[in-house]
């Protein structure tokens, strides 16, 4: 452990000398800099929409699960008739924990939005509504049609399985979508810094033939971009970063008005997750560009 931290800290310090072979500024600085400050910027977002589309999925699967409706179809005179039938059915429906039929102003805000505000109830054969909440073991639902088929012939269970279902799987695939995104945000950060560091090391193909003249090792010089190079993602990736979780901070807070949108951000403790970025960052620079060094060094050998 303590030889670790030992190899850390002279990795962080670095050696002054072998710093020399590496340009403290220049091109492939600022693009070394550049890139992995917009690429941690990106991953931030890409990140805050992965964990919103899982929080979306689960918020409606849990208002879908253990909700249904039964649509109510029969003449005027036999609607009554078959809502008390309806509702004795459901009193002795094991797992039915709440039933009520919708208010005729509960059933014109649920279709104000597709008719408008001066839709007729009262003149048009809409079915009635009645709201079924389960209980955490559910009902019976193939049960629950017979017994519905045969006591009120004109009511139709609804239990949500063809809403629910295609919603949250596109909510799932919005997630994966996401960390697909991460993971090709750290491949591209991967290659930009790669050019980066090829270009150095080709840029000062002098001096380098020069440390080895002097009987330096390829493993020397090589450390020395690394830590160079690993040193600018992480900076850049800190700034990103931040910048990243500032821009998030400034969206609207979620609200049942405002919908998805107003909820892509991160929610208590996930404003841990983007702190991860920077180091993991490091890291994917630290394998790119001691790759590059490597490869490019023994090509020059």
């Amino acid at each position: 452990m303590n030889a670790y931290l030992s190899k850390t800290l002279h990795f962080v310090a670095g050696d002054a000398q072998a710093d020399r072979v590496v340009p403290p500024t220049g091109f492939t600085a600022r693009l070394t800099v550049f890139a992995a400050a917009a690429m941690a910027f990106l991953t931030v977002f890409a990140l805050a929409l992965s964990l919103a589309t899982g929080r979306l999925a689960d918020r409606w699967g849990d208002a879908l699960a253990q909700s249904s409706t039964i649509r109510i179809s029969a003449p005027e005179g036999q609607m009554d008739t078959q809502i008390l039938a309806v509702m004795e059915v459901l009193a002795t429906t094991p797992g039915v924990k709440d039933a009520r039929p919708l208010s005729d102003e509960e059933q014109h805000a649920l279709l104000e939005p597709w008719f408008g505000p001066d839709l007729p109830l009262d003149t048009l054969p809409i079915p009635r509504l009645i709201e079924v909440v389960e209980d955490d073991d559910g009902y019976d639902a193939a049960g629950l049609r017979a017994r519905l088929a045969g006591e009120a012939p004109g009511a139709v269970l609804d239990d949500h399985t063809r809403w629910r279902e295609p919603l949250v799987r596109a909510a799932e695939r919005l997630r994966a979508l996401g960390l697909v995104s991460i993971l090709l945000i750290a491949a591209t950060t991967a290659v930009m810094i790669t050019l980066a560091a090829s270009a150095a090391l080709a840029a000062n193909a002098q001096v380098i033939r020069v440390l080895r003249l002097v009987g330096a090792l390829d493993a020397y010089i090589a450390r020395a971009f690394v830590r160079r190079y690993t040193l600018r993602a992480l900076a850049g990736a800190t700034v990103g970063t931040v910048l990243g979780m500032l821009a998030l901070a400034a969206l609207p807070s979620a609200d049942a008005a405002g919908g998805f949108l107003t909820g892509l951000g991160f929610q208590g403790a996930h404003w841990l997750w983007p702190l991860t970025i920077p180091p993991l960052t490091a890291l994917v620079a630290f394998a790119a560009t001691r790759n590059a060094a490597i490869t490019t060094l023994k090509e020059r050998s």
